[in-house]
């Protein structure tokens, strides 16, 4: 799918310009050298935080950049949103440490072009940055059926009456009293939901349930049994 990005992918170069931006020292240094002797980048020095990031994209064109899923000031998601949210135009390669497929959702719902695990073969990340830069995503083949499957079906029946019951409007306090559970309680298992379902607070949650073909009636959570989590 070819998808048509901001013009730092060719202005002011032939070569595409690439930062990368990773916590981990030993990274920034390897991923610096390897892709300035590929040759095909205009590599630009490695940065530590996603604000470093931030700040060299809104002093020079960026057409892409490879960055670590956690930085020291934010998210590999955090960073996504503020690139979106200030049109900064580069696109981002998320570079995890490993495959998860939930991080996989949940960088792809993000905005990122590719996603690519630091045990693949480095050959592989020449690929990816290449094809990205080329206007296109870049994401694991093989994981391309479980993206695209509903979070919701992967929820017990008790995980999807809380859901239902966030959809109503309950609060906590409501939903600890229906449930028969304490306030740190709703909290623990609120948190299990987010993390299963890939987002970040009540509001995403609800609006995934709204969009869900699986989603059971809102009505699910007033039937709620005494059976276990």
């Amino acid at each position: 799918m070819t998808l048509f990005g901001d013009k730092s992918c060719t202005a002011g170069s032939t070569r595409p310009a690439v930062v990368i931006a990773d916590r981990n020292p030993v990274v920034r240094a390897g991923l610096q050298d390897f892709l300035s002797r590929d040759g095909r980048y205009a590599v630009a020095p490695a940065v530590e935080t996603g604000n470093a990031f931030v700040e060299l994209c809104q002093k020079q064109p960026v057409c892409v950049g490879v960055v670590g899923w956690t930085l020291p000031d934010m998210s590999a998601l955090d960073l996504l949103e503020v690139v979106k949210r200030r049109q900064l135009g580069a696109r981002l390669i998320i570079y995890a440490n490993d495959d998860n497929v939930d991080a996989l959702r949940q960088a792809v719902r993000a905005g990122a072009w590719g996603f690519i695990s630091k045990n693949e073969d480095p050959a592989a990340l020449l690929e990816t940055i290449a094809t990205v830069a080329r206007g296109r995503l870049c994401l694991p083949y093989i994981d391309i059926e479980r993206l695209t499957s509903d979070p919701i079906d992967l929820l017990t029946k008790r995980e999807k009456e809380l859901l239902g019951a966030l959809a109503q409007g309950w609060t906590n306090l409501q939903i600890g009293a229906r449930f028969g559970i304490s306030g740190n309680t709703v909290k623990y298992h609120l948190k299990n939901l987010y993390d299963k379902l890939g987002v970040k607070n009540r509001a995403m949650a609800v609006a995934l349930y709204m969009s869900s073909p699986s989603a059971p009636p809102m009505t699910a959570a007033a039937h709620a049994q005494d059976d276990d989590w």
